[in-house]
């Protein structure tokens, strides 16, 4: 629930999809206070099963199915899920059958999931990844579940699909920024930096210190996307980075080489041998002092040690160029679709418009530490750590907010072209020329 999308290639992106006004959406939200040959990895009707309840609301139509992209244990997102799916079984007195998978698995196995026959509501995103769902047919409409008492007109448009339907419930964001450990920075004497130069003063007293400046993982393909988009909007601004994602600039044009040449001088700054590393190794890295700083979405106090979730802060990256500055950011949008499989809509209907409203957002803040930020505005901040409030407010002065590239642009091109040439790049830094032509023929051929 909480990570970007990993590797999906089998659909097409409908070619009316435009982005929303994503600054005006969080606003809005913030105004108010093959199946796989694993069995059972992702079929239908998994193991973790929320007890039935005898709530007070009124009955719903019956037994749901729950896919969750988060394995059972796995830390805070998998508890807001479960949480969610148990208060709605007390409340509505039915059973919640909670598929929960882990979060590669799901997202690498989701096409084949939902033309099989897949649970009733799932986990999902919002932007080009639910527009192509609803394009091609494999998941709902549930125009009819909305409006929803919390959930602004600008969350609204994030769920409507290029047909002017609504096919997405959105629950919680998040924004991607530079997490840090406190003690470790007050330690050092060290200071968030706000420039290009206060940064670079830094990562070369991390070194001088034995301290790696970056934690870094790209073994999840995903991961590396975000740090691809900071760069490009620091560097080129939000408008450049949404025009490429669309195909409106090219991948081989001298702004995009800048992006890599750029990152070609940072990574002496990050944690070496990053294709054989996943994210939450990188994050337990950060947490160790191995390394002084870690680029990722708040989901990484999923990756740290209990007792150093409260150590950490973060800042929002620096600008690179004073003319751009550095209001821009990912905040990725998660939720919820139906299937269109399945053949328990009105009871799927029930459950989805309830895992919109601020009870569901209370109950799934209530259980865990992550912090995510709801998205219904009637739901309680009460129980907001300091990292929830920070993130509501920093992304609350962004001024422009993406998604996250693989959310923003076409799958195809995302994560059988981009994820391929940015690995590529980190085995073979001196290669961007031929690199990034080689996704600008791909992209020209998948986009049109």
């Amino acid at each position: 629930m909480a990570r970007p999308a990993s590797r999906d290639t089998s659909l097409t992106v409908p070619a009316s999809f435009s982005a929303v006004n994503r600054r005006s959406l969080l606003r809005g939200a913030l105004g108010a206070g093959a199946l796989l040959t694993v069995p059972g990895a992702l079929a239908a009707c998994g193991g973790d099963t929320a007890t039935s309840g005898g709530g007070g609301a009124s009955a719903a139509p019956g037994p749901v199915k729950f896919g969750m992209n988060e394995a059972k244990g796995s830390g805070p997102a998998y508890e807001r899920l479960q949480a969610m799916a148990d208060a709605y079984a007390q409340k509505a007195g039915v059973e919640v059958s909670a598929n929960a998978v882990d979060h590669n698995t799901f997202q690498e196995s989701i096409s084949t999931y939902l033309q099989g026959t897949p649970d009733d509501v799932f986990t999902w995103f919002a932007g080009y990844r639910m527009a192509q769902f609803a394009e091609n047919g494999v998941i709902a409409d549930i125009s009819d579940v909305w409006p929803i008492d919390g959930l602004s007109d600008a969350f609204k448009e994030a769920s409507t699909a290029p047909d002017g339907n609504q096919y997405f419930v959105p629950v919680s964001y998040y924004p991607w920024a530079v997490f840090y450990r406190k003690s470790v920075f007050e330690k050092n004497g060290w200071a968030e930096p706000t420039s290009l130069d206060e940064l670079n003063a830094l990562m070369e007293d991390m070194q001088g210190k034995k301290v790696t400046p970056f934690a870094f993982a790209a073994k999840d393909a995903w991961a590396p996307m975000g740090t691809f988009d900071i760069l490009n909007m620091r560097l080129n601004g939000y408008d450049f980075h949404m025009q490429l994602t669309k195909g409106e600039q090219k991948w081989d044009s001298p702004e995009v080489r800048n992006v890599f040449q750029t990152w070609k001088t940072l990574l002496p700054y990050h944690q070496e041998n990053a294709l054989g590393r996943t994210w939450q190794e990188a994050a337990t890295s950060m947490a160790n002092e191995e390394c002084g700083m870690y680029l990722l979405g708040t989901f990484v106090v999923d990756g740290v040690p209990a007792e150093t979730q409260d150590d950490l802060d973060f800042f929002t990256f620096p600008a690179l160029d004073a003319s751009i500055g550095s209001d821009a950011l990912d905040a990725p949008i998660d939720g919820f679709c139906v299937a269109a499989a399945t053949d328990n809509e009105e009871a799927a209907k029930a459950f989805i418009g309830w895992l919109g409203t601020a009870e569901a957002a209370d109950a799934a803040n209530s259980s865990a530490s992550a912090p995510f930020i709801a998205a219904n505005s009637n739901a309680s901040t009460e129980a907001y750590g300091a990292l929830q409030k920070k993130s509501a407010e920093v992304v609350q002065n962004a001024k422009s907010i993406a998604q996250f590239l693989d959310r923003d642009t076409n799958a195809d091109l995302a994560n059988t072209v981009i994820t391929a040439s940015i690995q590529d790049f980190l085995k073979n830094p001196d290669n961007i020329d031929s690199i990034t032509t080689s996704i600008q023929q791909q992209a020209a051929s998948i986009l049109g």
